[in-house]
């Protein structure tokens, strides 16, 4: 499933040509995603001014002028295709053919810029809702979700604020989205080993007797800022589905210093270990037993 970074790039390739533009059409090739869509979907879209395009989590978000916001996850094998009048073939479609079966085309917008929006989505696990904006504190969807890990507000306290008494495991702690919003198994595991921090480390250990936050919440919180970024500045990953709005792969899976490198040498220097994995809560955790404490 696309984690933070997707989704950011995901978000920036959009904007372009949906911030500021019309919605002059909008349809939907289904009745369904993996939710129903609203009855009333399409008639809340059409005519619409987009004001903004944020994201919150791993949802993008667009402000309409109406007043209203159109929520949009991209699920397990979701993608937005870019086309524009001018250009049919616009950067990277030619060279990455998936998701352009059209009976994975799901929904389309079509955009004052001159650009027709595609969601290609051949599981069909993602989803999208309108939803008022004063109604979004009160949206099932949104409700609990943790700070931003790119966000102002998130930093060393808040983190250790979060974990203080938490028996569960350091990394089942990080994928809470209630403690912090858009981490996944991939950017969880590349944290870890960046911090030096085992997976299996108890998620109290980020915080003092007082609750004020130890160096582990320190060194936890740089390094998930760092991964995020060089993530974002990547295009993100692209294991099976990811691909970016111009149809071009992520390249942050050749970042990668312990996830899926199982039985390949440590990176870090000097530490002579070997990349580890073990299944944690249902899912792999790729690890260096020997630098990661």
């Amino acid at each position: 499933m696309p984690e933070l970074p997707e989704v950011e790039t995901v978000r920036r390739g959009l904007q372009p040509v949906m911030e500021g533009a019309r919605i002059l059409k909008a349809e939907t090739r289904r009745a369904d995603l993996r939710f129903h869509f609203q009855p009333d979907f399409v008639k809340r879209l059409q005519g619409q001014t987009v004001t903004g395009l944020g994201r919150r989590a791993k949802y993008l978000m667009a402000d309409l002028a109406s007043g209203d916001v159109l929520l949009m996850h991209l699920g397990m094998s979701g993608s937005f295709r870019v086309i524009k009048a001018d250009d049919q073939n616009s950067p990277g479609e030619f060279h990455h053919p998936r998701g352009k079966d059209a009976a994975h085309d799901h929904v389309l917008f079509r955009m004052s810029s001159g650009a027709d929006v595609v969601f290609n989505d051949p599981r069909r696990f993602g989803y999208m809702k309108v939803i008022a904006r004063d109604a979004l504190d009160r949206e099932p969807l949104l409700r609990g979700l943790g700070p931003e890990p790119l966000g102002n507000a998130f930093d060393a306290a808040m983190l250790a604020q979060s974990c203080a008494g938490k028996k569960t495991s350091l990394k089942a702690a990080l994928l809470d989205q209630r403690v912090v919003a858009g981490l996944g198994n991939i950017y969880v595991c590349e944290a870890l080993f960046r911090a030096h921090l085992s997976p299996k480390r108890q998620a109290a250990a980020l915080a003092g007797r007082k609750g004020e936050p130890t160096d582990h919440a320190k060194r936890l919180v740089a390094a998930i800022h760092v991964v995020l970024n060089d993530a974002i500045r990547a295009g993100g990953s692209s294991l099976r589905d990811h691909r970016q709005t111009s149809g071009e792969l992520g390249y942050f899976q050749h970042s990668f210093r312990v996830y899926d490198r199982e039985g390949e040498p440590c990176r870090t220097a000097g530490c002579g270990g070997v990349v580890r994995r073990f299944t944690q809560n249902g899912r792999s955790t790729f690890w260096c037993p020997k630098c990661q404490k």
